[in-house]
């Protein structure tokens, strides 16, 4: 069971109805997206953070570990941005190297702190979501909005076949390490060929059996599965409506009056 999934069913915010976690993290991601401002974006991860790690009792040591993957990626990318090389100094700093200049703007600094932020903030409303909702739920949730079938078929089916591919690959890595196949970097290398190889070969007639299984069974085109029954919150639903509201109007402000 990969983490993801592992955490969403430990979640104490499981059995919150999953119609309103997902109004939450859509409704707080498409705010964040849309003022990207570095404020909104701090204070999102910071309401994110402590519904995730105190309501959801997930340990904060592991969700600052899933959060530090985006943010190194989020760091490296914006780099560019905030960096950049040429014969004048910007006003930010400015290292000479010859007649050349490593600088920055104050400009840039902030361009990039504000992707840094909204990105990130971003991430922690997916993570809220992913953490404390299960797959079937979510795809619950896309029925009741009348996604596309065939999306949420596929969705399914490639959801399954993640843990297909990590349980065949988990096999292979052991194997190849009984034999000593990570021994150095260049055995790693040819290991590590050799595994997607393998992979994919036995991927492909898994999921062959696969679907002789499904239709072995009556398999029709859609895929059904038991949906849980969550109650709706009033209480829920009031926080989420009054917080909505305030970043609504922090949003109108920090885009048409500041």
């Amino acid at each position: 069971m990969i983490i993801v999934d592992k955490l969403c069913y430990l979640s104490k915010l499981r059995y919150v109805n999953p119609m309103e976690k997902f109004a939450f993290a859509m409704l707080t991601l498409i705010f964040c997206i849309v003022s990207r401002s570095i404020a909104m974006g701090v204070f999102v991860i910071g309401v994110n953070s402590w519904l995730t790690i105190v309501r959801g009792g997930i340990s904060a040591a592991r969700y600052r570990n899933l959060m530090m993957v985006p943010l190194a990626f989020l760091i490296l990318s914006t780099a560019a941005i905030i960096i950049n090389i040429g014969k004048r100094p910007l006003d930010a700093f400015a290292v000479p190297i010859g007649s050349w200049y490593v600088t920055g703007s104050f400009a840039g600094i902030l361009h990039g702190a504000q992707l840094i932020t909204t990105a990130l903030a971003a991430v922690s409303c997916l993570y809220f979501l992913s953490f404390n909702t299960t797959m079937t739920d979510i795809l619950s949730v896309l029925r009741k909005l009348h996604v596309p079938a065939l999306m949420i078929e596929l969705m399914l089916l490639i959801y399954r076949y993640i843990f297909v591919l990590l349980d065949v690959a988990y096999y292979i890595s052991t194997s190849q390490s009984a034999r000593l196949g990570h021994k150095d970097f260049k055995t790693s290398i040819k290991s590590f060929a050799s595994m997607v190889q393998a992979l994919f070969i036995r991927s492909m007639k898994r999921s062959r059996n696969l679907y002789d299984a499904m239709e072995s069974r009556g398999y029709d085109g859609e895929i059904r599965v038991l949906e849980e029954s969550h109650p709706t919150s009033k209480r829920n639903i009031y926080y989420i409506v009054l917080y909505e509201t305030a970043l609504l109007a922090f949003t109108l402000w920090f885009k048409l009056w500041r």
